[in-house]
């Protein structure tokens, strides 16, 4: 077995900028949010006072995010956590994901009873707050751009000085910052909503079609719905230690027997964004250590945390 000390420290390559970004985007859904509250009541209009609330959900589950990362960051060297933090955003994505499918719900039950009890609706006031809602999701989304994509490659500490092996990356999601990913699905939702209901509006105003407001409504949380299933599928997968890549694992494989060995057991999990873990059981007829197996594996980058067991026979 390796006994070699090394850190455990499996966060994303953008952690800190990703974490400042969601930072950014609380502080301006918070201004958004007071200003329509505020207004809302001076102006007399519950329609701004219903958005600025609604606005609040947003910020409150883009505080999940920016506080998973701060935790996870003062937390990374904490060795109660035998793996590190690194998990700590997929733990705040999956939470993440259930609330927005949770307001997916709500949104297509109230879309459903509108459809079946009509109510009248003041377009002219409407129209307005829902285009300002979209301007702030655009700025938004703006500012959170690039973050949700994690293309830096992460370097193991033990396999970074070998340049014998070209460099194998796993593919996939092993980069992806689903804490990110949550936070600008968020957003994105609330834009992708925010367009049919002006465009549900001005067919409502212009035709008098009542329905098409409603309608509009259960597409949106039709789409959300199916967002946010990704979202717990990807994150579940990962809280579970599910293989996050086959491929790689075959290859692994391939690296480890391709000398006659053979691999009694292998589990390759995730750690954090970049970074994955394996646990190898090799059996060979030869005198043949752990760092020899460690060394076969230094061309896959992503391998932040390997430990080799050797069986001689």
């Amino acid at each position: 077995m390796s006994t070699a000390i090394h850190s455990h420290v499996f966060l994303g390559e953008g952690h800190d900028k990703n974490e400042r970004r969601t930072w950014a985007v609380i502080v301006l859904c918070a201004v958004m949010m007071v200003a329509e509250i505020v207004g809302g009541l001076l102006f007399g209009s519950i329609a701004l006072v219903a958005d600025g609330l609604h606005m609040s959900t947003h910020a409150g589950a883009l505080l999940l995010a920016a506080l998973a990362y701060r935790y996870a960051r003062r937390h990374a060297d904490d060795p109660r956590f035998s793996f590190g933090t690194g998990k700590f955003g997929d733990l705040a994505g999956f939470s993440s994901a259930i609330v927005l499918l949770m307001i997916a719900i709500l949104i297509g039950y109230e879309a459903v009873a509108r459809l079946i009890a009509p109510v009248p609706i003041s377009f002219n006031e409407a129209i307005p707050i829902a285009a300002l809602g979209l301007i702030v999701n655009i700025v938004s989304a703006l500012l959170l751009s690039g973050g949700d994509h994690d293309h830096g490659h992460s370097y193991d500490h033990s396999h970074s000085n070998d340049h014998s092996h070209s460099h194998e990356h796993a593919h996939g999601t092993a980069h992806r910052d689903n804490n990110m990913r949550a936070a600008v699905v968020h957003v994105l939702a609330d834009a992708v909503v925010s367009v049919l209901v002006i465009a549900g509006l001005l067919l409502g105003r212009t035709f008098g079609w009542l329905f098409m407001d409603p309608l509009a409504g259960l597409v949106g949380a039709a789409v959300i719905a199916s967002w946010s299933y990704g979202l717990i599928r990807d994150t579940g997968a990962i809280l579970l230690d599910m293989n996050p890549d086959r491929g790689m694992a075959e290859r692994v494989r391939a690296t480890i027997e391709r000398d006659g060995d053979r691999l009694e057991d292998l589990h390759l999990w995730r750690l954090g964004p970049g970074h994955l873990g394996a646990i190898l059981s090799v059996v060979t007829t030869k005198p043949r250590d752990a760092g020899h197996y460690r060394r076969l594996l230094r061309h896959f980058r992503n391998l932040s945390h390997v430990t080799v067991e050797v069986q001689q026979i």
